[in-house]
């Protein structure tokens, strides 16, 4: 197996391997997990694998979970089919920077991602190095968010365009959680920024230390939020992958947030994704 780097902060491409063979090579596994958390994101080209070895794969890094408003494939639990047709309307969720799933209590760790049809040219997906993003944050910045935490919503996102009874209803069964502003990476002990386009606002900002009149919780804590979430917006923290067919993509859900460009006309894009369960962030 080759690793290449691809930027100075974030993602490399393998080859020289396939994806199935490290179902069963213990070893080959475990280069590709060393190389995920060394590079964040993880690209590979002319994997031809079938859906079940796609879901055996990523069952090595942990189990599977299904998504509450995106299908999966009725044969393989886990594997979200993220299809978009000439019919579909223009997508508000994935063209946004953010990190699968925070509006969880326990958000995925990461997933696996393969490219069954896309555009010629368009519909590219960009990572960011929120680990970087962290460090290069001005040292007042980072003294002032370093207990701070915030709300992430599944309502305020996907359930926006429902109906009131289902939106309530779907808030009802995923509560908003709570996770810290910087979080702790659980397997490298890296702090990194953990807020993005499902955070809602700070739970604990309304403090002396940071409030001198009220008016400072409604615009300060809002401002602050917007300039968090901006950062993942910066190029030097970024990589940017071109999709064509059974390419794949496998990253560290926990360390990046994701943008899916939606530059492409009306056509047939088709992807599908595992996502893997991760641990509560602390």
């Amino acid at each position: 197996m080759k690793v290449e780097q691809l930027t100075c902060a974030i993602g490399a491409e393998l080859t020289g391997v396939n994806l199935a063979d490290a179902v069963q090579d213990a070893d080959l596994f475990a280069e590709i997990r060393k190389a995920l958390l060394t590079h964040r994101v993880l690209f590979l080209r002319d994997q031809d694998i079938s859906r079940a070895e796609h879901v055996a794969f990523a069952r090595k890094f942990g189990e599977l979970e299904d998504h509450p408003v995106v299908g999966s494939d009725p044969e393989n639990p886990g594997l979200l089919q993220i299809y978009k047709t000439p019919a579909s309307p223009p997508d508000r969720y994935e063209n946004a920077w953010h990190s699968d799933t925070t509006w969880r209590e326990v958000p995925q760790f990461g997933a696996v991602l393969r490219c069954i049809e896309c555009p010629t040219v368009g519909g590219d997906t960009m990572w960011a190095n929120m680990v970087l993003a962290y460090e290069g944050l001005p040292e007042g910045v980072k003294a002032q968010i370093q207990d701070l935490r915030a709300r992430h919503s599944i309502e305020f996102s996907f359930g926006a365009a429902m109906p009131m009874e289902k939106r309530l209803a779907l808030k009802a069964q995923y509560p908003d959680p709570e996770h810290p502003v910087v979080r702790t990476h659980p397997e490298t002990g890296e702090k990194l920024l953990y807020v993005n386009g499902f955070t809602t606002h700070f739970t604990n900002f309304h403090t002396p230390a940071r409030v001198r009149v009220g008016q400072d919780h409604t615009h300060g804590a809002g401002e602050l939020l917007r300039y968090l979430v901006s950062q993942a917006q910066i190029p030097e923290y970024q990589v940017r992958w071109r999709w064509k067919p059974n390419s794949i993509a496998i990253w560290d859900n926990t360390a990046t947030q994701h943008y899916a460009v939606m530059d492409y006309p009306a056509c047939h894009r088709k992807m599908e994704r595992a996502g893997i369960i991760g641990s509560k962030p602390f």
